[in-house]
Order: C-alpha cells, then structure tokens, then sequence
C-alpha cells in the first residue's frame, strides 16, 4: 500500500489517495485486493504489528508536559506556559448537550484573574481538541477565566454514530455552552474551522453571549468545498468531489484513514502546517494520533470532509459588530494570505471599525501552538485594552 500526497494552495490540502499493489496470488479482503500471505508470514506481520503497538503505548504513558515555559521560545513577559497534557485531561468535566450528547470542557483560572475580564472560550480546529491549547490556557488564566470544549465529533467529546456534520450544529453546541455553562458575556477564540464556528455563533447572538471573537487563520468553510472562487480550487474541484466519492465507500475510507494517522504520516503533514518546525513535537503528534484512533473518529471524519461547507464567513461579518481580533499566519499552506478567504478579512478593517487584523510573521495555520509567545503578544493587549480591566 502506498500513499500520494496531493497539495494545492489558497486554499492548500493534503489528501492521501490509496493504491493498492496487485501482485499474483492476490485475493479480496471486503472488497479490496490484499496480497495473499503464508500463516507464517501473517503471525510475523502480527508479532511486528504488537510489537509497535507496545512501543507506541510506551510513548504515550511517557508523554507529559510541565508546567513550564513553552519550548518555542518568547521572552519571559510573553512566553507561553505549557500544561501536562494528563494534567488537562483529569481536569476535564463533561457536559450533556441536548440532553443526549457528552460534550468535553476544560474551565481554568487563577486567584489573580481579573474579576472584571471577560471569560475566554476557545474553540479548537479541525482534528484537534482542548490539548491543542496546552501552550495557551496556562497564560490566559493568569488574567482570565478560561474555558475549553471538544467540539462535537472530536477529543473526548461524543461521536454519534450517524450523526451529520454541519458548521451551524458546532455554532448552536457554542452558544448552548454559553448559556448553560459560562453564563457571562465570553470572548470566543478559534481556530480554523473553530473560528467558524465562533463566526456564525456571534452572529446569530446578541451580546449577552458573546462579547468579543479572536478568529486565528479562519476558515472559509467546513471543507474545501466552500472556496470555489479562487482558481486553484476550481482546478481541482472535480477532484475534490472524486475524493468524497471515496470516501463514502466504507473499505476505501478505512484503509485512507488507517494510512493517515499512522505517526510519520501525521509527522509530515504537521510539519507541512506548521512554519515553526520546533512546535512539532512527540507530544503534538501522540494528541492528534490518539484522537485519530477513538471509536467514531473515522466516521465523523469522513462526515466532516463530505458534508455540506456551512455559511461563508463573507455573508456573516458585515452583521457582527463587537469587537472583532483577526490573527493570520502567513505561512499558512490552507487559508494563504493570497487566497480569497485571507483577502476578505485582509479588506474588514477599511470597512469595519469593529476589526483589527495583524499578520503573523513566520506562523503557519495554527498561529495559538505554532508561536504562542506571538499570539500572547498581540492578544493580551488587544483584550486588556478593549474591555477596559
């Protein structure tokens, strides 16, 4: 089996298409050709299977993270502190949405944080969760009351079988939060997909839910799908509608997906993503690894990258008019600064009072984990300064 990598710009994706080598003495195996193998050579192909399934489980139990300046860097006033990952996880509580489905959340603060700042909510992209946010909640709660959520489909939260996917699903699970949980007028920051989602959620509130957004390299939509303006896509459009057509097919789907969550493949295209190649590490690449492997994960993928784009942020901004930070990675292979959806939130502060944009030099698509120290050093001011604390 091998894997092809595809890329393309504004925006840029990598997609992993399957082949599968068929040799002589091939036989099918649910509906795919696999080389035939001897029982000796399967019980040698399973004794190496477990024997890096216990290395990897190894790491896994060795991974921790102190509570410590962040490794990317940052001089002391804005460094990043880096939370244990198992420290997040066991602090984690659980919230049912709709009365059906178990929604994972993080709240963090400090006795120094501000009683009259707002509380944050921040809301990771796509095939992250609350972990993802190691190197940022530790500094935000030293000022704010900080909370975190699994997005329906991801992290620890539910992945129901069946379930459809949409943008305006994941902005509704916000605002219920909102409501039912924080109970206090919240700044959303997100990413990507995340940011989105806070887009279409602020737009359909009034300000006694949402009080601020920080929107960090948003998307345009749930899936490529939604940038159809933009030549590159077009191009390979009818490439991307064949990829959903493979992906529906159950067999062909698994056998993607198995492919791509394995350590180096997801080693590779994280270092596609990230500018700062030091922020690659074991731990970032065991969070989005382990997240890959639980039950529903491949179904809600499949569900996400085939589903309907959702709103354009392009129809929703205009109708926003809190105060609105935009923060964008120019080294960002997804949503490039020379792509459509980066030009438009590039164009809001000559239209929009309530928007301030700053380019992020030398940052790629997950600008809060690619150089926290930098995203500190533009949010915290922005933050203080607009709510007046």
């Amino acid at each position: 089996m091998s894997v092809w990598m595809v890329r393309a710009r504004a925006p840029s994706f990598i997609i992993p298409i399957t082949t599968l080598r068929i040799g002589n003495g091939n036989r099918d195996v649910k509906g795919l050709r696999l080389p035939l193998l001897s029982n000796k050579s399967w019980q040698f192909q399973l004794q190496l299977e477990l024997q890096q399934r216990n290395k990897e489980k190894k790491k896994r139990q060795n991974v921790t993270i102190s509570y410590t300046k962040s490794s990317s860097g940052g001089d002391s006033a804005s460094a990043a502190l880096e939370l244990e990952v198992n420290e997040i996880r066991e602090s984690c509580k659980m919230w049912k949405w709709k009365g059906q489905y178990s929604i994972n959340y993080l709240v963090s603060s400090t006795p120094n944080s501000h009683p009259n700042s707002p509380p944050l909510l921040l809301v990771h992209g796509f095939g992250a969760s609350i972990p993802h946010w190691r190197r940022n909640i530790g500094t935000l709660a030293k000022s704010y009351t900080v909370y975190a959520i699994d997005l329906l489909g991801f992290g620890a939260s539910d992945k129901p079988a069946g379930y459809s996917y949409t943008m305006e699903a994941w902005a509704q699970l916000i605002l219920d939060f909102l409501d039912e949980v924080v109970q206090k007028p919240t700044v959303l920051i997100g990413n990507s997909v995340g940011s989105l989602a806070c887009v279409i959620a602020a737009s359909e509130s009034s300000q006694t839910l949402v009080r601020g957004l920080v929107l960090l390299n948003c998307a345009g939509g749930m899936n490529n799908k939604a940038i159809v303006d933009d030549w590159r896509i077009k191009l390979l459009l009818s490439l991307l509608w064949f990829i959903d057509f493979l992906l529906k097919q159950r067999p062909i789907a698994s056998a993607i997906f198995e492919r791509v969550k394995q350590r180096e493949t997801l080693r590779n295209i994280l270092l596609s993503i990230y500018a700062n190649k030091e922020s690659v590490d074991e731990t970032l690449v065991e969070i989005i690894r382990e997240l890959a492997n639980e039950e529903g994960a491949l179904d809600a993928f499949v569900s996400i990258v085939t589903g309907p784009p959702g709103p354009n942020p392009v129809q929703l901004m205009p109708s926003i008019s809190i105060p609105v930070l935009v923060l964008w990675g120019d080294e960002d292979p997804f949503t490039p600064l020379d792509g459509p959806v980066s030009k438009y939130f590039s164009s809001l502060p000559s239209k929009l009072s309530n928007v301030k944009l700053i380019v992020l030099e030398g940052v790629g698509h997950f600008p809060h984990d690619d150089r926290p120290e930098l995203v500190h050093e533009k949010l915290l001011p922005w933050l203080a300064e607009t709510f007046n604390f």
